[in-house]
């Protein structure tokens, strides 16, 4: 029998996947439902790349997220045994320009696999990517709106699979499973007030069904409605800024703001100790001159440059209209206010925390990324500070919010919680 070695490479946009529909072209499997593939004898991370290319032209627009643990596949007929290699994308683009392999594609959830003729084990290859908790707890890359999109992706997989396997044989066992598996994500990034607040959303609307298609059906309603509201929010945050704006620490929400707005420079303070604000950096310079600063400037640089505003993001807005964002943000908006220069903190209204009488954490991140020294020293490295209302505006998808507005849309969200 044959071993032959294959990539399978899922790109991922909105919260869907793209799959192809093999044509009469293809060598194996025609007429049916598959990721990007191809060969991949001794470098399956460069075939994926080139796979991608060649059956998508879309090379230019992607990332990549993580390769999955290799696994084997038998086909008997074809005398043929695949060693498949998944891998995973972002992808910014869904123009596909599809090779003579594809007869037609589309952008679906992934949980469409199991609804489809697929190539052998496709939802296998797609597990061995998808995101988990585990992968949502350690993430130190990305921002809380990212992963709550992650969040509800998990949730709305495992209804999925519940769905399409148990067939309403037992809704009460499903939904308990369920149950416990939005609980976990809901404390999975505690700090993390949008990942509990969308997961909560989703239970709450399918709490009168109380089954998987239930949850399926609003998980991706969720992906979609975050997807809308982190857009209308930078929308917003956008029309406030121009001439020169400061920012700090990573928010992909800001960074949105900072790609659509007409302004002439941006300050990007590079937000030690993981020095996030170098990649936001890197990314607006092609569009704008862009000047990286050490963190214990940005007091000079509002003091000495006619900046115009701030923008940051936010991990929490509290019902008195503070905020919890990257450690850094209360010194930047004390000394903007200072200067009489705006702060807008951008974020969707479901980072709006629904506990009244907050108590956030402050823990420390690794002492070692202070000092490594032999000396007998204590080192605080705190990864978030609170800002005080009075210093910020904060722009959601409905505009600016108000402390009312803010302790308004934190009952609302209250409600939500309710249903566990």
């Amino acid at each position: 029998m044959n071993e032959t070695h294959v990539v399978t490479c899922f790109l991922r946009n909105r919260g869907e996947v793209l799959l192809l529909h093999r044509s009469d072209e293809v060598g194996s499997y025609a007429g049916r439902w598959g990721a990007v593939a191809g060969h991949a004898e001794g470098d399956p991370d460069g075939a994926a790349r080139e796979e991608i290319a060649e059956e998508t032209g879309l090379d230019d627009a992607i990332s990549f997220v993580r390769a999955g643990k290799s696994f084997t596949v038998t086909d008997d007929d074809l005398d043929t045994r695949w060693k498949i290699h998944p891998y995973l994308f972002d992808c910014e683009s869904r123009a596909v320009e599809p090779n003579y392999e594809t007869a037609a594609f589309e952008w679906v959830p992934p949980t469409e696999i199991g609804r489809r003729e697929t190539v052998p084990d496709l939802w296998t290859a797609y597990e061995r990517v998808a995101p988990t908790v585990e992968t949502i707890e350690a993430d130190t890359d990305h921002g809380s709106a990212w992963l709550s999109v992650r969040a509800l992706e998990v949730l709305r997989d495992r209804a999925g699979v519940l769905a399409a396997s148990a067939a309403g044989e037992d809704e009460d066992g499903d939904w308990s499973d369920l149950v416990t598996l939005a609980e976990t994500l809901r404390t999975a990034r505690a700090s993390m007030t949008v990942v509990a607040n969308r997961i909560n959303r989703t239970m709450a609307v399918a709490n009168d069904d109380r089954n998987p298609e239930a949850v399926e059906r609003t998980a991706t309603a969720g992906i979609d409605r975050a997807f809308e509201a982190d857009e209308a929010a930078a929308r917003e945050a956008a029309a406030r800024l121009d001439g020169t704006v400061l920012t700090l620490s990573r928010s992909g929400t800001a960074l949105d703001a900072l790609h659509r707005a007409t302004i002439d420079e941006v300050l990007v303070c590079e937000s030690r100790p993981a020095c996030e604000g170098v990649g936001v950096a890197e990314e607006l310079a092609d569009d704008r001159p862009v000047t990286l600063a050490i963190d214990a400037a940005a007091a000079h640089l509002l003091a000495e440059r006619a900046v115009d505003a701030v923008v940051a993001g936010a991990d929490t807005v509290f019902a008195d209209g503070s905020v919890l964002n990257k450690v850094g943000t209360r010194a930047v908006a004390v000394a903007a206010a200072h200067e009489n220069v705006p702060v807008y903190v951008v974020a969707a209204s479901d980072k709006i925390s629904t506990d009244p009488e907050p108590e956030p954490e402050f823990a420390d991140g690794d002492r070692d990324q202070v000092y490594d020294g032999d000396a007998d020293l204590t080192v605080t490295n705190p990864t978030f500070d609170r800002t005080p209302a009075e210093h910020v505006t904060v722009v959601t998808e409905n505009g600016h919010l108000g402390r009312n507005d803010v302790a308004e849309m934190a009952a609302e969200l209250r409600e939500f919680a309710a249903w566990s």
